[in-house]
C-alpha cells in the first residue's frame, strides 16, 4: 500500500456542525473559514451590521430568513490538514437531513448557546451520535453576552447529554466583561479585542502567575487563577482514547461572532479529531485503508445553480481512492457509471477535481439515477445502511395554482422530493397527489422554492390524516384484499410501493387487528 495513500487519509478531518436552532453553527462554521483561510471577510446569518452573508447559507431563502434549511459541505486546508465541515440546518423540521448527514460525518461539533444552557434539539442529536459512537466536542458559543455560570453549564451538559466532559479552554467572565479564553491544552492565554470580522494579533502568556495578566485584565486574573485551580480538581484529564470512542466531550468556550475562542477549538480539533473511520454495510465493515473505492449517496440537492437545473448527489468516500473519469458500479440499479464532472464544494462554489480520498465529500451531477442510500463500488455488491427515512406527520394535498404550469409543477415536485425533503403520495382513489413532511416549515420551503427554481406556483390544501404505512404481506391475497376494502385510503410512493394512510390511532389500530397477516412499516427502510 503505498504511504502516499495513508498519509492523505490521515490528514483528514470530516465533521459535522449540529446545534438546536440559533445557537450559531452557522456563524462558527464562517469562522473557521475565516481562521482557515478560505474567506477574507466572515459574513453574518443575520446581516444587519454586515453586508454579507454567510457562505453556507447560499440559497435565496435562507439569506432572507437568517436560518439553515439545508445541510452545506464545506472544504479547505488548514496547517496540512485537509477539513470537510457538514453545516445542518438547526430547525426541527429539518431534522431528517441533519441525522443523514450525521452518516457521513467522522466527528461532531455540538454548538451550544452559553446562556440558554442544553435545549431539546441538542439532546436528540447527541441520541443520534451515542448511537453511532461518534466522538463529541461541545462549543459553548455567544461568552459575549451575559451568559451562565461555566461550572453549572458544565454540569448541565453531563448531565443532559449523559457523557463525561473536560473542558479544553476556560473563558474570562461573561457578557460586557468578557476578556478572551485560555487554553488548557497548550496552557496559553490569547486575550483579544473585539473585532467582528478580521482576526486580531493575539497576546500570549504561558505562566498565569506573570504579573502582566493583572495589568491587561485586572481583577479577573485572581479569579480566572481560582476557578483555573478549581476546574483541575473537579474534571479528569483529557483522554484522547476516551474521546475517540464517544465517551468524553472536550468543551471550548467562545464567541463565534468575535472570534473569540474559535482558533483554539480548530487548532485542538485537528490535533485529537478522528481520521476517516470504518463505515458498515449491510454485509461487512469497509475500512478506509482498503485500495478499492466505495461510497454512498447521503444527500441530493436540486438546483444548487438556479441558472441550470442541476442536481448533484452528495457521496461520502468511504474507502479507497476515486478517480474522475473512471467507471464505477451503481449497485441498485445494477450497471457502470461513468462520472466525468465530480466536484468539491465551498459551499455553492464548486471546483471539478481529479481525485478524492476516504472522508472526503464529492458532489456527483445527478440526471433523476440516484436516490438517498445508493452506493457506488467498483463491482462488489454492498450495502450501506443506517440512512434513515421517515413516517411523515403533516399531510397537505398539492393543487396546481397556474394551468399552464403543470409540467414545471410536475418537475419541480419529482426532484425536490428525490432530495429527500418530503414525501410524495398519489392517491390511487381520485389520483391527488399528496406530500407527507415533518415540519410546517417544509411546506413553506417547497412552495417558495417551487416557485422561484421551477416557476410553478402550487397551494396546499389541509388534510387530516395520521400516518402513512407502507405494507407488505407474503400472501398476495390477503394484501389484494386489504387494498380493496381500504381502496379510498391506499395510495403508492414515489418508488410505487402500496402506502395506507390512516386517518387515526384507532383506524390503524384496527387495520392491524383485522388483518394480522400484513405488516405495517413507519419508515420505507423496511
Amino acid at each position: 500500500m503505498n504511504m502516499n495513500f495513508i498519509e492523505e487519509i490521515r490528514r483528514r478531518r470530516t465533521f459535522g456542525i449540529v446545534s438546536h436552532p440559533d445557537a450559531g453553527k452557522t456563524t462558527l462554521t464562517e469562522k473557521l473559514l475565516l481562521f482557515g483561510g478560505a474567506i477574507r471577510v466572515a459574513g453574518a446569518v443575520r446581516s444587519n451590521k454586515i453586508r454579507k452573508t454567510a457562505v453556507s447559507d447560499f440559497m435565496e431563502i435562507e439569506r432572507q430568513r437568517g436560518i439553515s434549511v439545508a445541510t452545506s459541505v464545506i472544504g479547505f486546508e488548514y496547517n496540512g490538514y485537509k477539513i470537510n465541515i457538514l453545516d445542518t440546518p438547526g430547525h426541527q423540521d429539518f431534522q431528517e437531513d441533519t441525522f443523514r448527514t450525521l452518516t457521513a460525518v467522522d466527528s461532531v461539533i455540538i454548538v451550544i448557546d452559553a446562556a440558554k444552557g442544553v435545549e431539546p434539539q441538542t439532546e436528540k442529536l447527541m441520541n443520534v451520535c451515542r448511537i453511532r459512537q461518534t466522538p463529541v466536542i461541545v462549543f459553548i458559543n455567544k461568552m459575549d453576552r451575559p451568559a451562565r455560570d461555566p461550572f453549572s453549564l458544565l454540569d448541565e451538559i453531563e448531565e443532559m447529554l449523559r457523557i463525561n466532559v473536560r473542558p479544553l479552554s476556560w473563558p474570562i467572565s461573561s457578557g460586557d466583561n468578557f476578556r478572551g479564553v485560555y487554553n488548557l491544552f497548550d496552557r496559553s492565554l490569547q486575550l483579544f479585542n473585539a473585532s467582528i470580522q478580521e482576526i486580531q494579533p493575539a497576546i500570549l502568556f504561558k505562566d498565569l502567575n506573570n504579573p502582566e495578566l493583572d495589568n491587561h485584565i485586572g481583577r479577573e486574573a485572581a479569579l480566572l487563577r481560582d476557578e483555573l485551580e478549581l476546574e483541575e480538581g473537579v474534571y479528569p484529564v483529557f483522554d484522547q482514547e476516551r474521546y475517540l470512542s464517544g465517551k468524553q466531550a472536550p468543551v471550548f468556550f467562545g464567541s463565534a461572532l468575535y472570534n473569540f475562542g474559535v482558533r483554539e477549538l480548530l487548532e485542538t480539533f485537528v490535533k485529537i479529531a478522528p481520521w476517516p473511520r470504518p463505515s458498515y454495510t449491510e454485509e461487512r465493515e469497509v475500512n478506509p485503508w482498503e485500495e478499492t473505492f466505495t461510497g454512498f449517496v447521503f444527500k441530493i440537492h436540486a438546483n444548487i445553480d438556479p441558472n441550470h437545473r442541476s442536481r448533484i448527489a452528495f457521496v461520502k468516500v468511504c474507502s479507497g481512492y476515486f478517480e474522475r473519469n473512471r467507471t464505477y458500479t451503481h449497485v441498485r440499479q445494477g450497471k457502470t457509471i461513468r462520472i466525468s464532472s465530480p466536484t468539491a464544494f465551498m459551499a455553492s462554489q464548486k471546483e471539478t477535481i481529479e481525485e478524492a480520498f476516504p472522508g472526503d465529500i464529492i458532489g456527483v451531477p445527478d440526471t433523476g439515477n440516484f436516490i438517498i442510500g445508493d452506493t457506488l463500488t467498483e463491482g462488489e455488491i454492498i450495502h450501506f445502511k443506517g440512512l434513515p427515512s421517515f413516517s411523515p406527520e403533516l399531510f397537505r394535498y398539492v393543487e396546481n395554482a397556474d394551468p399552464m404550469k403543470s409540467k414545471q409543477l410536475a418537475k419541480g415536485i419529482d426532484q425536490l422530493m428525490d432530495e429527500g425533503v418530503a414525501q410524495l403520495f398519489t392517491s390511487q382513489f381520485n389520483g391527488r397527489k399528496i406530500i407527507g413532511t415533518v415540519g410546517q416549515l417544509q411546506f413553506e420551503v417547497i412552495q417558495y422554492r417551487l416557485e422561484h427554481e421551477y416557476g410553478a406556483k402550487c397551494r396546499f390544501e389541509a388534510i387530516s390524516m395520521y400516518k402513512a404505512c407502507w405494507i407488505e404481506s407474503p400472501d398476495p391475497g390477503i394484501l389484494n384484499e386489504f387494498k380493496k376494502r381500504k381502496y379510498q385510503k391506499m395510495c403508492i410512493d414515489k418508488r410505487g410501493r402500496d402506502v395506507f394512510m390512516a386517518d387515526s390511532a384507532f383506524i390503524l389500530q384496527m387495520a392491524q387487528d383485522e388483518f394480522k397477516a400484513i405488516k405495517f412499516h413507519f419508515t420505507s427502510e423496511f
